[in-house]
């Protein structure tokens, strides 16, 4: 494993790398594949990792990724690495009704940045739009992202929720991802569509994510906040890997996956090893809450096994990129916010 991630052309083929896993996955799903929402934070690696894995497989099938593309340069940047690319706003229903028929569906379309504000379209988004795309893919298979708030928030010491444990989503974000669930849900047992609905929580890379945050701020002095006490986190390409390979597990009604890293770690551990590797001495507010938005991903492990790239790994990477300047994409987490707002 590298020590230091050189630039962000590095950083995204790492994202991009397909694992053997994915690759055997990739030829046991026939027909091709399409990203809907691939222009957020992880879309453009995984469509890309799918498009890499294919050109392993030898299989031959298309890879198209959709969005509005409000970045410019993503489509011709996609295209250079063979993914297609559609420009579709998708809840615009004559539009989504143009899009060609996919066999495989990734759904990563979503609203959580600026909710506050903004209820309205955040449930037309997460809520309204599941269920115009499973109208429009009910003969495809879907792998849906939703996130580990749709669970309350657990004990620290209790392992995490499970997908077996009841959704209570605290704030009108979480409620509206549980309506993403609920929607999907439905529409899966009237149709039969096999699906996957997965609950991640956190993946971090070097640009975006809960160590970005934390070590951004042990960076610039600014205090910690301890109030959200404890943390999951998983490196980006395996969230990428694991949720290209859950084709291998869709069903109706959806099977449930809790996305995330093994470990329940502390944000004062993480902090305390950020600095040392910063030069710094991390200073911190507040004092650890007895709970937090925690996943047990027992069931991930089990089905994928651990991730490749290991916490520590993280952390070197992530203290190397902050030190040296390193680009981000300017979009801190909230991992801390407690009542639900973001």
């Amino acid at each position: 494993m590298t020590n230091a991630i050189e630039n962000i052309d590095h950083l995204e083929d790492l994202l991009s790398t397909p694992t053997a896993g994915v690759i055997e996955a990739v030829k046991r799903t026939s027909g091709d594949f399409i990203v809907l929402g691939v222009g957020g934070k992880m879309g453009p690696t995984l469509a890309r990792m799918l498009r890499r894995a294919v050109d392993a497989a030898g299989t031959k099938q298309r890879v198209i990724g959709v969005s509005r593309f409000s970045t410019g340069e993503l489509p011709a940047q996609l295209q250079a690495h063979g993914v297609e690319t559609i420009s579709c706003d998708l809840l615009d229903a004559e539009a989504l009704d143009r899009l060609p028929e996919v066999p495989n569906v990734v759904y990563m379309a979503g609203m959580k940045f600026g909710t506050t504000g903004q209820q309205a379209r955040t449930w037309a988004m997460n809520a309204f739009l599941p269920g115009m795309v499973a109208r429009k893919f009910r003969r495809s298979r879907i792998v849906a992202f939703s996130t580990g708030n749709v669970y309350p928030l657990v004990p620290v010491h209790s392992g995490g929720a499970t997908e077996s444990d009841d959704p209570a989503p605290l704030g009108e974000y979480a409620q509206s991802c549980l309506g993403r669930e609920r929607i999907f849900e439905h529409f899966s047992r009237q149709w039969q569509i096999p699906m996957a609905l997965i609950r991640l929580n956190y993946a971090v890379e070097m640009r975006y994510g809960v160590l970005i945050d934390m070590a951004q701020r042990i960076a610039r002095g600014e205090p910690s906040d301890l109030s959200m006490g404890c943390v999951n986190v998983i490196w980006q390409g395996d969230a990428n890997a694991i949720s290209i390979q859950a084709f291998d597990h869709v069903s109706s009604p959806p099977m449930v996956l809790n996305l995330t890293g093994p470990e329940t770690l502390s944000v004062r551990w993480i902090c305390e090893q950020l600095g040392k590797r910063m030069g710094k001495t991390p200073s911190f507010v507040g004092n650890e809450s007895a709970s937090a938005y925690l996943n047990n991903a027992a069931l991930c492990q089990q089905l994928f096994g651990y991730p490749h790239v290991s916490v520590r790994q993280l952390i070197d990477w992530t203290a190397e990129w902050v030190n040296r300047g390193g680009t981000t994409h300017g979009k801190p987490t909230h991992f801390e916010t407690r009542d639900g707002k973001y």
